[in-house]
């Protein structure tokens, strides 16, 4: 399995009681599928994507990434296996605004010790249409455009797990389904498996799975008629 979680539960202190967000999750994604977790606010979806992306802790359980257990793993060791494993996209876009569009995707492929990062963020920056805005600094594009640098970037070392929170929820409908459009371009052209946590039952529709989280627990997981749909295509 690409990802995997066992009995995981995440809970929190707030006000001298504890406070279950997530509730002994168990689930299993298999590489290249495309997965979203939808349910009410507060049901713990983003809580659950970022676990999943090693940027969180659970209280108690397990969590495996393309093959490797991560819920011991110290801040350094976890931080490299991200950034070999993980793309991570962002509802609020996360730039770093005194960066460059090209800068900001260029980053991870500098850590990486990619020789070539400038020439493979202008490539990405190309495929999401934004050649035109390398120069240019998060304050003087567009949400639209922020998201798509954001995409880029999320793709930029070729992640073979690719996270999304909310992708969509700071943009107007036309530019979130053109963003989304990218997204599930770059994802079969890289072959990534997706996951990604929306309230836009819509976009969930499209994909080949939804995950439905209710008060912290997994109220339903099935299969969407596109996965039977590509399943019958790869015959």
């Amino acid at each position: 399995m690409m990802i995997a979680t066992q009995h995981v539960t995440m809970r929190l202190e707030a006000g001298g009681e504890t406070v279950t967000i997530l509730d002994d999750i168990t689930l299993d994604i298999p590489e290249k599928q495309t997965v979203a977790i939808v349910g009410p606010s507060g049901s713990g979806k983003s809580t659950l994507l970022g676990l999943i992306a090693g940027l969180d802790r659970p209280t108690s359980g397990t969590i495996w990434l393309n093959g490797r257990e991560i819920t011991q793993l110290n801040e350094k060791t976890m931080a490299r296996l991200r950034l070999a494993n993980v793309g991570y996209i962002f509802q609020s876009f996360h730039l770093i605004p005194t960066l460059t569009a090209l800068e900001n995707v260029s980053i991870p492929l500098e850590l990486a010790g990619d020789r070539h990062a400038r020439q493979r963020a202008i490539e990405l920056l190309e495929a999401v249409g934004l050649r035109h805005r390398v120069s240019h600094y998060p304050v003087q594009l567009s949400g639209g455009e922020q998201q798509r640098v954001a995409v880029a970037r999320a793709f930029a070392c070729r992640p073979p797990i690719l996270l999304a929170d909310e992708p969509t929820g700071n943009l107007d409908s036309h530019t979130g389904q053109h963003v989304i459009q990218l997204i599930m371009a770059l994802h079969r052209d890289a072959g990534t498996t997706l996951v990604l946590v929306t309230h836009d039952q819509q976009l969930a529709a499209s994909m080949e799975r939804v995950i439905t989280l209710r008060d912290g627990r997994i109220g339903s997981d099935h299969l969407t008629a596109l996965s039977y749909d590509e399943s019958d295509d790869r015959l």
